[in-house]
């Protein structure tokens, strides 16, 4: 709208002049304005003084303020609705939601940033951060190699190998790699008492044993008989066949002894290749005390239930096996690479060779609740062979 050449106070002298007598052609011709023009003002501004008109144009302006307040609010209301997210929280949620007022609403940088509420220093910031394409390339390979291993097992091995970054790092690449290992839904846990801890903590000092079952390509099922040392973790014996019987049992143990050395004790469930007459033998004749755990508490022997899990999680589930060959050398090679080569968290990120060597080379009596963290296990008071008789009261 063109800005008129009279202010307010000059059309109301103009029209009181009018109204004092003066003819309306005269004041036109006088003033340089056509009679349309006049009669315009009279009907806006007739019968007002200065102060009125003073008091109309504030008016006006005040109007026009919240007419533009209100259509401003309105756009600003239609364009948070066209938001990916209603929650614009973060830094990088917030300049995506700015970057997409700019483009589709055509707003300014100011005042997409008055909306979603962000700052502007934070909207240009760009990040510095380096790509580490190599340290990517070489978790992924990692994480190939090792299917089952979350990233804080990954991020130990990134550190073995020198790589110098600390386990947010590990968790933001592995995230960003999409690297999650799926999670496997198991059988439900049973609940009960735990046991005492082992007292002493050296080599042989407690066996567990088990066994693992699965099947070949063509359907016949196998199984794998493992020996666990419960306070190196390592794994003794692992012996694939489709059938071990307890004498077989038997014979694997004294094989396993000829090498290691005799266990203070043996822990099993009630399998009835360990209650089986032959186990009952082999007991009485090389003086191995043995321990049977609870009935439906397979808690007591959880440190073999631990690497039966492993062993099935990351081999077992992962190989389609061909034959019994295949089987045996599939099964020796991931045994032989649990024990050289995995770390576990419990021996403090060493191998469980690594750390048999330890206790081997100290030589002398370590206190388990004081220098090493054992799993609960059954307390090895109930064994299966006995020879004392409690004495009869006296009196």
């Amino acid at each position: 709208m063109k800005r008129s050449k009279f202010t307010e106070e000059q059309i109301i002298s103009i029209l009181r002049e009018q109204e004092a007598g003066a003819k309306t052609a005269e004041l036109c011709r006088k003033h340089g304005m056509s009679e349309a023009t006049f009669y315009a003002w009279k009907a806006k501004f007739g019968g007002m003084d200065v102060s009125d008109a003073k008091r109309l144009k504030v008016l006006e302006e005040e109007n026009a303020r919240l007419k533009r307040l209100l259509a401003e609010a309105m756009l600003d209301q239609a364009a948070l609705k066209d938001l990916l997210s209603p929650k614009v929280v973060t830094p990088v949620a917030r300049r995506e939601a700015i970057a997409i007022l700019m483009d589709v609403h055509e707003m300014s940088e100011r005042r997409a940033c008055k909306i979603t509420g962000a700052d502007r220093s934070s909207v240009r910031y760009r990040h510095r951060r380096r790509e580490d394409a190599e340290l990517r390339v070489r978790l992924r390979t990692l994480a190939g190699e090792r299917r089952r291993f979350g990233y804080r097992r990954l991020h130990v091995l990134l550190r073995r190998e020198g790589y110098v970054l600390n386990r947010k790092k590990t968790q933001r690449l592995y995230r960003e790699e999409g690297l999650s290992v799926r999670k496997r839904k198991g059988r439900k846990k049973a609940t009960g008492t735990r046991a005492p801890l082992l007292t002493i903590a050296r080599p042989n000092a407690r066996w567990s044993v088990d066994f693992v079952h699965d099947q070949f390509a063509h359907g016949r099922r196998f199984r794998v008989f493992n020996v666990i040392d419960d306070v190196t973790k390592e794994c003794l014996a692992a012996i694939v066949d489709t059938s071990i019987s307890g004498r077989r049992v038997a014979r694997e143990l004294s094989l396993v002894i000829a090498r290691r050395g005799k266990p203070d004790l043996i822990v099993s469930d009630h399998g009835t290749e360990f209650t089986s007459n032959a186990m009952l033998a082999w007991s009485e004749e090389t003086g191995v005390a043995r321990h049977f755990i609870a009935p439906g508490k397979p808690m007591q022997n959880g440190i073999c239930e631990a690497f039966n899990s492993k062993m099935r999680d990351e081999l077992l589930n992962e190989t389609l096996f061909f034959g019994l060959d295949h089987a045996r050398s599939a099964v020796s090679r991931w045994v032989a690479d649990y024990d050289a080569a995995r770390r576990r968290s419990a021996l403090g990120y060493q191998t469980p060779a690594a750390y048999a060597a330890h206790l081997t080379a100290m030589g002398e009596t370590l206190r388990t609740t004081e220098t090493l963290r054992v799993p609960p296990i059954a307390s090895p008071a109930q064994t299966l062979i006995t020879n004392h008789r409690t004495p009869a009261a006296n009196g």
